[in-house]
């Protein structure tokens, strides 16, 4: 029975190839789509999923109650400490401090070799590798970190330092200042985690980089590097420690303000996704990825529902006869699902060699290691097992059903109309339902991209332009006179400035404040500044009211913003000239300046209060503004200075303006996506709609020909086709319109400085949808109005 119906099936689709063409393609572009998401979306939801006990290993946060709620990921440091000694919720507690871009040197090898790792190095207690599953392939766990100037690497970076070599015993230089001996190999960190360090140095080595912040003083700093996680005992819930923590907050860092710091657990699960604790990703996309997946499947099954619904006339014969000849209804139904199980299985192996292909493109785009193995990725094969099922019984269950119901009298009598089939209400509901996705997709797009650009190109209160940010691995006051004496010679510069980092930064230093005789701090936090006097001139940065400070290499004199004053309720700037404030508890500082308000972070941040002073200690960066004529020759000469005055380190620059791009690298990604899934709905839409359009050109043949021959003119010809489907785009638009308003106008609530949604966002919408449909439908229209009546009535 089956093979028969197999046997029917694949005479049907290759007797209507362009009917099986165009519904094997929509299909394996919805399943391609679906595939690719399903990997994206699971590569994502499995970070760090790999560990033993994950449900009890957190991350220990933290947020500052000040006019506003801040949060970061970071802890003082002796947090750690203080929590072994005052609960026993715990089994584990380990604290790490990471440091991005390390250079490591091999000083006792033959020839000194020198690598800079961009995933840096991180000092981790030893109980770390007793959290989390990193297992050692060689070395002791719990003794490879005990010892100061011990050090663990991965597999892979020992294979990069000594090759074949044993890398046991060997030493490596962090800096080029500590020496430590390896002590333990880590088999290769996994992709699916965001601990992606390779190198691991003794913890109590710290101190020998952040003296103060390594002492059990350091209550009142807190820095993102410095991590505190823990694994609580079987019996332990995370709310008893967050309880906990209120009276561990007050007896280690309690004010008497209205200023409080407080500690929370984060869940390993929440890491990956949390935005206020820098999470990679925020799972609202995850969720938009998946609902996108959702209609592009959607599309490809109304795509095919149209289409057979269209054909089943074509098919009334056959169908009588064989009802004549006793086939029953349910045979009917299954000899149209076994058609569709073919379809199905033809576009599933089209959409696994798309899907394939784009694999490496999405891991260039998100810059990942995904893998796509049917054979040995059981969830991936399960998906599209279950994909294909609803596939085939969602797009062939209707027509299946028409089929069936088929009168078998006036099917041999060929008297069923399009009533017998759905009729065009039907159609038009289908139809309608795609083109509500493709341009609820398009205006998406359209939002997406015009707050990117928005973000990129709008003023930012400062010059980004033609800038080069160089890094100051030595702050020695002669070295950094001598380099810019000597780079201020090259022909292609214009500024220098050390500092240390540009105005807009997701590097950023912020401490408490008091302003001039208050008696305690205010209830927000100033974010600090260092820079020399060169900093407000190459910048662009615009003084409204006194000056710059003058050359000096000490703390005196500060600039402070507009949104500084106003957060101190001053009256104006000119106000706050000549007055004192208290930074970070030290010492007081002269107001010389205040400088008009820019952005320092990203669009997704607001302006905040901003405080510009030297001090060459703290410098890191340089600033170059070049002359964008003699770009190479410039950095050319730039990169010989450096080499000449740092030998010992790695030479590296960055544009300033493809720093700040970085702010929005998630959401050019996420345009990027959302362009080719806009893209693929509206072709998915396209052949549904050229084949529609052909099957109503054939049905129509001869009322063409009775309306050319009573002198109908072309236009007239291509208004029949053109009128329907427009009603239908009208609708579709009406639909889509409000609901991606809402879709999008939740994705800019995440911007403090946005776009507004105007009306020309969706003009431009169904204008491209309009421009799409009528080349889809005028090309098919045109060749029917363009038809010889003759032979259109030549049966008749």
């Amino acid at each position: 029975m089956f093979k028969n119906y197999f046997k029917i099936a694949w005479r049907n689709l290759v007797r209507n190839k362009s009917y099986a063409i165009i519904n094997i393609t929509g299909l394996s572009l919805g399943i391609a789509c679906g595939i690719i998401i399903f990997t994206v979306v699971n590569y994502h939801l499995s970070f760090d999923n790999f560990h033993a006990d994950k449900d009890k290993i957190f991350r220990v946060v933290t947020e500052f109650h000040e006019d506003n709620i801040n949060y970061t990921h970071g802890v003082p440091q002796p947090l750690g400490k203080a929590f072994r000694n005052d609960y026993t919720f715990a089994d584990k507690v380990a604290m790490v401090a990471t440091y991005q871009g390390a250079l490591i040197s091999l000083p006792a090898e033959k020839e000194v070799k020198k690598f800079e790792e961009e995933d840096g190095v991180a000092f981790a207690e030893p109980a770390y590798f007793e959290i989390f599953n990193f297992p050692l392939v060689q070395g002791n766990q719990a003794t490879a970190l005990t010892q100061p100037n011990s050090a663990i690497i991965t597999r892979h970076i020992a294979q990069k330092y000594f090759g074949t070599e044993n890398a046991i015993g060997k030493i490596i230089r962090y800096k080029n200042k500590t020496d430590f001996r390896v002590t333990g190999i880590l088999e290769n960190i996994p992709a699916n985690t965001d601990r992606t360090n390779e190198i691991y140095l003794s913890y109590i080595n710290l101190k020998d980089y952040q003296s103060y912040m390594a002492s059990d003083s350091s209550w009142g700093s807190v820095s993102s590097s410095i991590e505190c996680f823990m694994r609580l005992k079987p019996n332990v819930n995370k709310a008893q420690v967050d309880n906990a923590f209120v009276a561990f907050s007050k007896k280690y860092n309690g004010r008497q303000d209205n200023f409080a710091t407080r500690f929370h657990l984060q869940p390993l699960a929440d890491i990956h996704f949390n935005p206020d604790y820098s999470g990679y990703v925020n799972k609202s996309y995850l969720w938009a990825l998946f609902f996108i997946g959702l209609f592009l499947i959607v599309t490809a099954c109304v795509n095919f529902i149209n289409l057979a619904t269209a054909q089943a006339l074509n098919r009334s014969k056959e169908v009588g006869v064989r009802k004549v000849l006793g086939s029953l209804p349910h045979q009917l139904f299954w000899q149209f699902i076994i058609e569709t199980a073919l379809i199905t299985i033809c576009a599933d192996v089209l959409a696994c060699g798309l899907a394939k292909l784009s694999i490496p493109y999405l891991n260039e785009l998100f810059t990942t290691k995904m893998s796509l193995d049917f054979l040995y990725h059981g969830q991936l094969l399960l998906f599209l097992s279950l994909l294909s099922i609803v596939v085939v019984f969602l797009s062939g269950s209707y027509p299946g059903l028409v089929l069936a119901r088929f009168q078998p009298i006036l099917a041999l009598k060929s008297k069923l109309s399009q009533k017998h089939v759905g009729g065009f209400s039907l159609r038009r509901v289908l139809v309608v339902t795609q083109f509500a996705i493709s341009q609820m997709l398009i205006i998406g797009t359209i939002v997406i991209a015009s707050q990117v650009h928005y973000s990129k190109t709008s003023d930012l209160g400062f010059n980004k332009d033609a800038i080069v940010i160089i890094p100051v691995p030595n702050n020695d006051k002669a070295l950094l006179s001598t380099m810019r004496n000597r780079m201020a010679g090259i022909a292609g510069v214009e500024k220098i400035s050390y500092c240390f980092q540009p105005p807009a930064s997701s590097s950023n230093n912020t401490t408490n404040v008091r302003y001039d005789n208050r008696t305690k701090d205010e209830s927000w936090e100033l974010n600090m500044k260092v820079a020399d006097d060169q900093y407000v001139n190459l910048f662009g940065l615009k003084i409204i009211a006194g000056r710059n400070f003058y050359p000096t290499d000490t703390a005196n004199e500060v600039l402070l913003n507009e949104e500084a004053v106003k957060k101190f309720n001053v009256r104006s700037p000119n106000d706050i000239i000549g007055k004192k404030i208290k930074a970070n508890s030290r010492y007081f500082h002269t107001v010389v300046g205040v400088l008009k308000n820019f952005y320092n972070h990203s669009f997704r941040d607001e302006i905040t209060p901003i405080c510009i002073t030297a001090g060459y200690d703290n410098y890191r960066a340089a600033a170059v503004k070049i002359n964008g004529a003699n770009v190479k020759p410039t950095l050319a000469g730039l990169e010989k200075i450096w080499n000449e005055t740092y030998p010992e380190y790695i030479y590296s620059f960055k544009f300033l303006d493809d720093r700040i791009a970085k702010f929005y690298e998630l959401d050019d990604i996420m345009l990027k996506l959302i362009e080719m899934f806009a893209g693929i709905a509206v072709f998915i839409g396209c052949l549904g709609l050229y084949g529609l359009v052909s099957f109503m050109a054939v049905r129509k043949t001869k009322e063409i020909g009775v309306r050319k021959v009573l002198g109908a003119g072309m236009q007239h010809i291509l208004w029949i086709f053109g009128k329907e489907f427009s009603r239908l785009l009208v609708v579709a638009f009406i639909i889509a319109a409000p609901v991606a308003w809402w879709a999008m106008n939740a994705y800019l609530q995440d911007f403090k400085y946005r776009i507004t949604i105007g009306i020309d966002i969706f003009i431009l919408a169904i204008s491209a949808t309009f421009i799409v449909a009528v080349i889809t439908i005028g090309y098919r229209s045109l060749k029917a109005s363009m038809a010889n009546p003759v032979k259109s009535l030549r049966s008749e």
